[in-house]
């Protein structure tokens, strides 16, 4: 939503220009003097708080000298910034226009007291001014204090701008040595030689003297310098969040890494422009138990991005095998701790793909992995074109189906709500795909592809696996349906949620009467494993355990009835009811806030009914029975030619729902849950370009941060921030390189000055007293150690002789 300047003839608006706007100042005596500056009678009556919440000054009106640009992309005020440039006549010209920012006239005591307050103020400011000045007359060159530290400063934001690019590229920063390649040091040091070579001043300054092949910088430095960037890339995105305050989190499949597996964390989130998002923020540790795990990822979002779990408003896990059990367990445990962090299927995952990675079952995860292998063996290589010609094959007397498999496969299929029925359609042609691939009798593919291949075929090639895609293909026949409505449009979501009890009674009638389904079920199964001719037959592991157990055999319709459709049906239903329980379908029915559903309600809707467990994140819920009503008037009796808002995001653009306060939040509430899909395409990507870092980047060369940065390359890189807390964290590095002025304290010699009283023998002169008698009573030479006694006896003596 943009801001508008509260100033009166001002009408600025944030989207129409690349001005600044100020929020007011929650100090009540700062606040007020804006207000009273402003000349506006209608701000007096609102307190600080109000204001600063709702209204916004553009820079226009502020002295330049006020304003900071902490950075190219942040505007800030000086702290005792007040507003003082106004066009308070204008309106005068034309006396008929109606103002909704009405002036206030001043009486002759108003405009005594603001002189006396602007004239304190003013001296205030020349003093203060005079004290700015002479400190910055001291530290007006802090930044550059000498010409070392300007050069080291340009010397840390080139490497910076290395490391950026690096992480937007996808480029690891090291390769691995050998003994074939002593002297490789990695990408990073060879980008740093091939700037220095294209004129970049600062390293060519800073390495001109090093040799090609030694070492720039050492990898705990190229740590540092990676923590950093990523650091203030994932600032920039948690200050969008904190701004919004309501987040939902959602974790992706575990990912391997070269030392560990880890658990991807996105947030989502509206920002200031009402646009929903999804950004990576870190990886967690996910080598540990549930309870571990939930207290590494509230320590992580608390203690080190500053959020609050209690404005966590859902969660989502895209979870797969046993990480999806372990995830589910995590997501009960946060439930228990935040109850308003609804858990909800992720809207990126279609829903029976969802339910089928749910379920613990050795054969359906078999299944699953086989579908995520056919995914990237057709991504991979290739082989899409062989795939085609299989169909082409296999399809050419039914040349409609054909063309329907066609079509439907050249996207990505294996992602889709029917996934399951695409699979049982074209099993016989994807093995004969495989086969193909497999004897590679033209040197077409890579021996790589034809192992791949081989190692499909083998699975998919067995009746335990062909029972289990058809069972999975019919029993969630019932849920396809609902689950592309809620990956749908906003309408389409509201009315998936009221019907989900038709769904759940499609089920139950399926397990109630499941001797007569799994009949027609396993039928399908045998008539297709006879076209493919593979035998009927029982597990073979399980024979041997009967065999083991003297048990008798048991049939294989019997085993695959026990074993796969009554679990896999029941399964099914536990997780449809664990996901849409009355709290989350209370909040997806909320959605008839949207003007469009309410529309297609003909505006009989009651939200107040769904919405008391959001009661806290309302500004003022005492009136939003009133407000709700007043909102469902404002759509009824609109104007023909106005067109209800069909989403969520075109009801949050609109410029009158700040006046629904309660409405506004409700609806960036609901915005958040993981279940909507994200209507901005480009937020979208995150997810997606983390599977090509993945995809891009082989186990060994994966670092966590340089993911960060691949991920969010869409995030602005301010390189003056990265240097600014590279030198306040790093500060033991000198600006300077030295090379090792350790040799100086060579002069260690110096406590030998002992041997000096050796001159001793220069008192030699001692036969010189011989020729005197009277000096024989004198001491000798050790008197020399008391050299002011030698003076006194000697001073004595002369006077007795002048005596005499």
């Amino acid at each position: 939503m943009p801001n508008f300047c509260a100033a009166p003839n001002c009408t600025r608006k944030s989207t129409q220009s690349d001005l600044a706007f100020f929020r007011f100042p929650r100090d009540p005596e700062r606040c007020r003097i804006w207000v009273e500056n402003c000349r506006r009678a209608d701000l007096e009556a609102k307190t600080s708080d109000q204001l600063n919440k709702h209204y916004r000054l553009c820079a226009k009106h502020f002295d330049p000298a006020m304003v900071c640009r902490t950075s190219p992309y942040r505007t800030v005020l000086k702290d005792t910034a007040i507003p003082t440039i106004f066009d308070l006549t204008s309106h005068l010209r034309n006396p008929h226009t109606r103002h909704r920012k009405r002036i206030k006239e001043l009486t002759e005591e108003d405009v005594r007291k603001i002189k006396e307050r602007r004239l304190a103020s003013s001296i205030e400011q020349l003093i203060s001014k005079k004290d700015t000045t002479a400190e910055d007359g001291n530290n007006e060159d802090e930044p550059q204090l000498s010409t070392e530290e300007r050069e080291f400063r340009d010397y840390l934001r080139s490497l910076f701008e290395v490391v950026v690019m690096m992480g937007k590229q996808n480029i690891p920063l090291v390769t691995n040595k050998s003994p074939e390649t002593p002297h490789d040091n990695g990408n990073f040091q060879a980008l740093l030689h091939y700037r220095m070579n294209a004129g970049d001043a600062a390293l060519r300054k800073r390495f001109e003297a090093t040799a090609v092949n030694a070492e720039y910088l050492s990898v705990v430095q190229q740590s540092q310098l990676l923590d950093i960037c990523e650091n203030t890339v994932r600032e920039e995105i948690l200050m969008e969040v904190r701004e919004s305050r309501f987040f939902s989190l959602v974790t992706g499949d575990p990912v391997e890494f070269a030392d560990e597996k880890l658990l991807p964390l996105f947030l989502r989130f509206v920002n200031q422009r009402n646009v929903l998002r999804e950004e990576l923020l870190d990886f967690v540790s996910f080598e540990s138990d549930e309870a571990s795990l939930v207290e590494r990822l509230e320590a992580q979002l608390t203690e080190r991005w500053g959020l609050s779990m209690e404005d966590c408003r859902g969660q989502a896990h895209k979870a797969t095998g046993t990480s999806a059990t372990k995830m589910k367990a995590v997501a009960v445990i946060l439930m228990e701790k935040y109850p308003l962090a609804l858990h909800l299927p992720c809207s990126t995952t279609a829903l029976n793909i969802h339910l089928a990675n749910s379920l613990p079952f050795p054969s359906i995860q078999i299944v699953m992995e086989t579908v995520r292998k056919i995914s990237i063996f057709f991504g991979k290589f290739a082989t899409q074109a062989e795939l085609q010609k299989s169909i082409s094959a296999y399809f050419e007397e039914d040349d409609v189906k054909g063309t329907a498999l066609k079509r439907a496969c050249s996207s990505n299929w294996t992602e889709q709500h029917n996934v399951f029925d695409l699979m049982v359609d074209m099993l016989q042609s994807l093995l004969l795909c495989m086969d193909s691939v497999w004897h590679n009798e033209n040197a077409t593919f890579t021996a790589e592809a034809a192992a791949d291949a081989y190692s499909i075929t083998e699975t998919l090639a067995d009746f335990e696996m062909i029972v289990t895609i058809v069972i999975l293909k019919n029993a969630l026949s019932y849920t396809r349906a609902f689950g592309r409505n809620l990956q749908g449009e906003t309408l389409d979501v509201f009315f998936s949620a009221n019907s989900l009890m038709a769904v759940l009674h499609s089920l139950n009638e399926v397990i109630d009467n499941i001797d007569v389904y799994h009949e027609f079920w396993f039928e399908e199964a045998v008539n297709l494993a006879a076209a493919l001719d593979i035998p009927v037959s029982v597990p073979r592991l399980f024979v041997r355990k009967q065999r083991a157990a003297d048990m008798s055999e048991i049939q294989a319709e019997a085993y695959f009835k026990e074993y796969v459709t009554i679990p896999v049906v029941r399964g099914i239903i536990q997780e449809v009811e664990d996901i849409f329980s009355d709290t989350n379908l209370k909040a997806l029915k909320c959605l008839s806030l949207v003007p469009a559903v309410m529309g297609q309600m003909k505006f009989n809707t009651s939200e107040e009914n769904c919405a008391d467990f959001y009661q806290s994140d309302l500004p003022n819920p005492d009136t939003l029975p009133a407000e709700l009503h007043c909102w469902r008037i404002k759509w009824k009796h609109r104007g023909k030619e106005v067109r209800l808002p069909a989403t969520i995001h075109e009801t949050l653009q609109l410029p009158d729902v700040k006046f629904f306060p309660n409405v506004n939040s409700f609806l960036k509430v609901l915005s958040t849950l993981p279940v909507l899909k994200l209507e901005d395409g480009n937020s979208e990507m995150a997810n997606n370009r983390l599977q090509a870092y993945l995809d891009g980047t082989p186990v060994r060369y994966r670092s966590k941060s340089l993911a960060v940065l691949s991920v969010n390359a869409n995030i602005k890189h301010d390189l003056d921030v990265m240097v600014d807390k590279y030198c306040r964290m790093y500060l033991e590095d000198e600006p300077e390189p030295e090379p090792e002025p350790e040799p100086e304290p060579e002069p260690e010699p110096e406590p030998e000055p002992e041997p000096e009283p050796e001159p001793e023998p220069e008192p030699e002169p001692e036969p010189e007293p011989e020729p005197e008698p009277e000096s024989e009573s004198e001491p000798g030479p050790d008197v020399e150690v008391k050299p002011e006694i030698k003076t006194e006896s000697m001073s004595v003596v002369e006077e007795d002789v002048a005596m005499t």
